[in-house]
């Protein structure tokens, strides 16, 4: 029987280590971002009604595409042939708190439940719908929850339809942006349907059990946008133009001589600012990005040493280039904003003739320029890619030659360098081999610092007619594949460019183009999107050969062959050693009930009442006055983001903040006269609200807003957070408990999205895990291994997937002879993993625990 069981396990083994393709599938439907015309629907019953005798019952997987404002709408329309129907809808006023209902014919039923939105971006949510017919009943399972309702059933016929339908008087048009995959319908527990949309084109779902195929219109297959990149911006402008991108708001800037443009990649619409103060030249050869903490929008120029920075408000920018001036001596540099000493960077570029090997220096607190003398081996060169990283900053490839002269040898570079803002060092890390032909790269690469992998976009730079390849590659070896298809790119040297970015919002990758027609004196600029993870490239898979498959399973049957003769060996082994006593030795730690070790997972700490007179920002703003009522609910969304503008401004940073700046962020879409009338406006009812609280006023007194406030009176839980942890390298047990305590509550505005609060999120939580885990660095496992599981558990309910923490727990657990809590643990964080980036944490519990 063991044999047997063996011999199965490998077969299960050899299916699944095959090579796969195709992970990411499924529909998307389209809804009101686009006409009604264009929405999505699906059909099951396309041809015949579905009829079911018995009990049945309908599943599905859904996830909610991220990056849209509308999420209203039909997910599911059940129709009977007395025209009764039952619908699965999604509510998205805010005042609802259960936003997914079930409709039976024009009534709301008694089920209705949420699932949390930002958690339907992240994951697929398994819905079933049970048609009892026994007891009279439907039951939906969502979730982990059962929801029941009495209904009259029969044996019947249905029509069953997702998103949009034309289905006589059921039409329905509002359809939320939504995606399905593996809807099955079972009678009696028996599989009857099963359609696991994912197809890659086509009207046609196919249905794999009884061949009952459905009808799609206006589809969208996610393995399509897994692997096709999608025009979804082409526009021309007079002139030069510079491009950046603000990745939290999906806002693609041109900047050009007489306005700013503004595509937002969420409607696929585009703002004109005119300047206020008239044409601005722009020079061949600016650079530009977008980082809210150097002041948002900046345009700089290497030769004349200016960094200018956009006002919203004003329509303007603060400084002007020179002109005329001759070319720029530093052509496609590469940029990036260094938080660590407040500095852009711009390292290496092309001019006269020369490749540059140089690093100019912004410091933005001096508001100074400078040469940055930086030690180690790096080739001059142009045509590289950059992405940030902790401490600098990743560089790979590039165009350029040893001597940095354009007549010696020039040739395609290709090693990855790491550039150490600290040390001023470049290190050269490995170098890549091209696969068939030479390649170099558009400006910036996507670092994924915790999967030790990036994203960047190749092109052939010895042809006019180009195109742009995406590579995955890996941090720690030089492993790259290509992913998705090509993207058409006219390549003209210093007349072209190209960018890549990140939406982490929508999961896209983004590409801008830039060609300047110098003849015409005219700039096209072309955006495209990409859904992430990306699809291996079709071109790759149509490439392997039959004999390189019969390769590839005799590899793997090879291995199969070797693991089933040890597995034998090893129980012989075992069978000899049968009644030997292990002397593993293990700490000293009492026997624990199941209860006692599922709470091991907990934090476990109570939460305490709320307390007057105080403001909490920890998990929900909640505010509670001076008579210990919640006076939240009372604050706009308006009014709370202008709050916690001022209150972190003054708590955070200490300076307040500019009338400017708020009218910037709040109302940058408004002229300056409206702009200034709205922040009077709800200054006003802002300090109206909290006159309900003792010791906590607006004031203006220093030039900037700020919040007055007496912390031996007024109680904010940001402000305990700073004295518990600030300037601590490793906390006392008290200091653990009152700072989980504070994160008891969850994490820091956990339910307030805003692109300026994004970094001081960040901050916190880096905060906080650092302090947590050189805390537990410092403590011998045996002396208090209690207290080292209690820190990884605090840890890892604030980042359920930090290997660290899940390395720290299992190790202690192992260690005090909770082997197999270790390993279902170490389980439970790989599918964790696994759902949030789509692929299989990277290494093994034995490799975990060193």
């Amino acid at each position: 029987m063991r044999l047997k069981f063996y011999i199965l396990f490998f077969t299960f083994l050899f299916i699944c280590v095959s090579p796969v393709v195709a992970q990411n599938y499924g529909l998307f439907f389209q809804g009101h971002e686009t006409i009604q015309e264009q929405r999505t629907g699906l059909d099951l019953g396309a041809t015949n009604s579905l009829c079911f005798d018995k009990n049945f019952e309908i599943s599905f997987d859904l996830s909610f595409m991220p990056g849209y404002k509308d999420y209203f709408g039909y997910i599911f329309r059940v129709i009977d042939k007395k025209g009764r129907n039952i619908d699965l809808i999604y509510d998205k006023r805010l005042l609802e708190n259960k936003h997914l209902k079930l409709i039976i014919d024009d009534k709301v039923s008694s089920i209705a439940f949420d699932i949390k939105i930002d958690y339907l971006f992240k994951q697929w949510y398994k819905i079933k719908l049970m048609f009892d017919i026994d007891k009279q009943e439907l039951i939906l399972s969502a979730d982990g929850k059962l929801y029941r309702e009495k209904i009259k059933l029969t044996k019947d016929c249905y029509e069953v339809f997702f998103g949009a339908t034309n289905y006589k008087e059921h039409e329905v048009r509002d359809v939320p942006p939504m995606k399905l995959k593996d809807i099955k319908i079972t009678e009696e527990g028996k599989l009857a349907y099963h359609w696991p949309l994912n197809e890659h084109s086509g009207l046609i779902a196919s249905e794999v059990v009884a061949e009952k195929n459905a009808n799609v219109i206006n589809p969208v297959w996610i393995r399509r946008l897994h692997h096709d990149w999608k025009l979804t911006q082409s526009t021309s402008v007079a002139g030069p133009a510079s491009i950046a991108f603000d990745a939290d708001q999906e806002r693609l800037f041109v900047i050009t001589e007489n306005a700013l443009l503004i595509h937002y990649l969420t409607t696929d619409k585009t703002e004109t600012i005119e300047y206020s103060d008239g044409r601005r030249p722009l020079l061949p050869g600016t650079l530009s990005y977008y980082d809210i903490r150097s002041g948002g929008l900046v345009n700089a120029y290497t030769d004349q040493k200016l960094v200018s920075i956009f006002n919203f408000a004003k329509k303007s920018w603060d400084k002007k280039l020179k002109t005329p001036d001759s070319p720029t001596n530093y052509w496609h540099p590469n940029r990036f904003y260094s938080q660590m000493d407040s500095s852009l960077y711009i390292i290496g570029g092309y001019g006269r003739y020369m490749y540059k090997r140089d690093a100019h220096r912004y410091d933005f607190t001096n508001k100074s320029w400078g040469e940055v003398d930086i030690k180690g081996e790096f080739t001059p060169r142009y045509l590289a890619a950059l992405g940030a990283a902790k401490g600098g900053a990743y560089i790979l490839g590039g165009y350029g030659s040893t001597t940095g002269q354009q007549i010696l040898n020039p040739k395609n570079i290709y090693d990855l360098t790491f550039f150490d803002v600290k040390k001023r060092t470049f290190k050269k890390i490995f170098e890549l081999v091209p696969k068939n032909e030479e390649f170099a790269f558009a400006n910036s690469m996507i670092i994924d610092e915790k999967g030790k992998s990036y994203y960047a976009l190749t092109f052939t730079n010895h042809v006019y007619n180009s195109s742009l390849r995406l590579i995955k590659g890996s941090l720690n070896s030089p492993t790259f594949k290509f992913v998705g298809n090509k993207i058409p790119y006219t390549f003209h040297d210093i007349n072209s460019f190209a960018d890549l970015y990140y939406s982490p919002a929508s999961k896209k990758l983004v590409s801008a183009i830039v060609f300047y027609d110098k003849n015409q004196d005219r700039t096209t600029i072309k955006t495209y999107t990409l859904l992430t993870p990306p699809e291996a490239s079709l071109d790759n898979i149509d490439k392997i050969s039959f004999f390189g498959k019969i390769k590839w399973y005799g590899l793997i049957l090879i291995v199969i062959l070797i693991g089933l003769l040890s597995l034998i060996y090893i129980k012989w082994i075992k069978n000899k050693k049968v009644g030997q006593v292990s002397t593993a030795t293990t700490l000293p730690y009492p026997e624990k009930t199941e209860d006692e070790e599922e709470n091991e997972e907990q934090i476990g700490l109570p939460q305490e009442e709320d307390v007057p007179n105080t403001i909490y920002l920890f998990g929900d703003l909640q505010l509670i006055n001076k008579d210990g009522k919640d006076i939240t609910k009372q604050f706009t969304p308006v009014i709370k983001e202008l709050f916690l503008l001022i209150l972190l401004f003054t708590v955070r940073w200490g300076r307040g903040i500019s009338s400017e700046k708020l009218e910037e962020l709040l109302w940058f879409d408004k002229p300056i006269d409206s702009a200034r009338n709205n922040r009077s406006v709800n200054i006003t009812k802002l300090k109206s609200l909290l006159e309900s609280m003792d010791e906590c006023q607006v004031s203006k007194e220093t030039g900037h807003w700020k919040l007055i406030i007496d912390s031996s009176k007024l109680n904010i839980d940001y402000i305990d957070y700073q004295n518990t942890i600030t300037g601590k390298k490793k906390l006392s047990k008290q200091n653990v408990n009152d700072l989980t305590k504070i994160l008891n509550r969850g994490n820091f505005l956990s339910n307030s999205e805003y692109s300026w609060l994004d970094t001081l999120k960040a901050e916190i939580t880096d905060q906080v895990i650092d302090a947590y885990l050189h805390t537990a660095a410092e403590i011998k496992v045996e002396d208090d291994p209690e207290f080292v599981i209690t820190i990884a558990n605090c840890v890892l309910s604030i980042d359920p997937v930090n290997e660290d923490a899940v390395a720290l727990k299992c190790k202690t657990l192992v260690a005090l002879g909770k082997h197999s809590l270790a390993k279902s643990i170490f389980e439970k964080f790989n599918k964790e993993y696994k759902a949030i980036y789509s692929e299989s944490f990277g290494k093994s519990f034995q490799e975990i625990l060193g």
